[in-house]
C-alpha cells in the first residue's frame, strides 16, 4: 500500500523563517491524519514545517474508503474526511482550522487586526472560490479519470473550468503589485492557496496564463522551511 496505514516523522529545517508558535516540548504530540495526494492535508504539513513543529503523520486512501470506517468515523472523524490534526487525545479537522491552531503566535499569522482578517478573507477565498474548481477537477482528472466521472460531472467539466479561471484571475490581479496576499510577508493566505494552486496544471490549468501566480509559486517554493506536497 506504498506507505499507507503507517506512521512517520516530518521535521522541518531549522532555518525556516518564521518563528515557531511553541517549541514541541511544550505542544502536545502532533499526528496528521492525511492522503498524501490531498492539497488540503499538504496545507497543513506546510505549516509545520514553516513553523518548526514536528508531525507524525498516518496514511489513508480516500479511494479505498479508509477514512469511512467505522473506526475512523468513531475515533478520528465522525465527518468521515481528511485532513485531521490530532494535539493529544483531541482530534482537530478542518484544514483551515489546523493551520491556525499550528500558527498561532507565529509570523504567518499577522498581529496587524486588519490583516489578520484579510488574511482569513483569502483563506475563505480559497474554500469558496478556488478549491471546489481547481481542486476539484485537478481530482476529476488526475485521479478519478474522465472516464469514470459520472455524466452530471462530465457536464460541469466546463462549468468549474470557467470558475477555477476566475479565482486564478483575481489571485493574478492581487499579485501583479504584490509579492504576497497580505503584509508583504508569507501568511496562512498564501500557505492555503498555494496547495491547489501549484498543481493546478493536473486540472487542466496552464499557469503560464498568470504568471504573477506563477512567480509567486516560485517564490513561496523558494522560501527556508518549505516542502513539497510529494516529501
Amino acid at each position: 500500500m506504498d506507505g499507507r496505514g503507517y506512521s512517520r516523522v516530518q521535521r522541518a529545517d531549522p532555518t525556516s523563517s518564521t518563528t515557531p508558535a511553541t517549541t514541541g516540548s511544550e505542544m502536545e504530540k502532533l499526528v496528521l491524519h492525511e492522503d498524501p495526494v490531498s492539497g488540503n492535508c499538504y496545507k497543513i504539513r506546510l505549516v509545520a514545517a514553516h513553523c518548526g513543529l514536528p508531525l507524525e503523520r498516518r496514511f489513508y486512501d480516500i479511494m479505498k474508503g479508509e477514512t469511512r470506517t467505522p473506526e475512523f468515523l468513531a475515533q478520528v472523524n465522525a465527518n468521515g474526511r481528511i485532513p485531521v490534526l490530532q494535539v493529544g487525545d483531541r482530534c482537530l479537522p478542518e484544514s483551515g482550522a489546523a493551520c491556525f491552531y499550528l500558527a498561532d503566535g507565529s509570523q504567518l499569522i499577522p498581529t496587524d487586526r486588519f490583516e489578520r482578517a484579510d488574511m482569513l478573507r483569502w483563506m475563505f477565498f480559497e474554500q469558496y472560490n478556488h478549491e471546489p474548481n481547481v481542486a476539484t477537477l485537478r481530482f476529476w482528472l488526475a485521479f478519478v479519470g474522465e472516464e469514470r466521472l459520472s455524466a452530471e460531472q462530465r457536464a460541469m467539466l466546463p462549468i468549474k473550468r470557467k470558475a477555477g479561471e476566475a479565482a486564478l484571475d483575481l489571485m493574478e490581479e492581487h499579485l501583479r503589485v504584490r509579492d504576497y496576499f497580505v503584509g508583504g510577508r508569507l501568511t496562512l493566505a498564501d500557505v492555503a492557496l498555494y496547495a491547489y494552486t501549484h498543481v493546478a496544471d493536473a486540472g487542466g490549468f496552464d499557469l503560464s496564463r498568470w504568471p504573477a501566480v506563477q512567480a509567486w509559486c516560485v517564490r513561496i517554493a523558494a522560501l527556508p522551511g518549505h516542502v513539497t506536497m510529494n516529501s
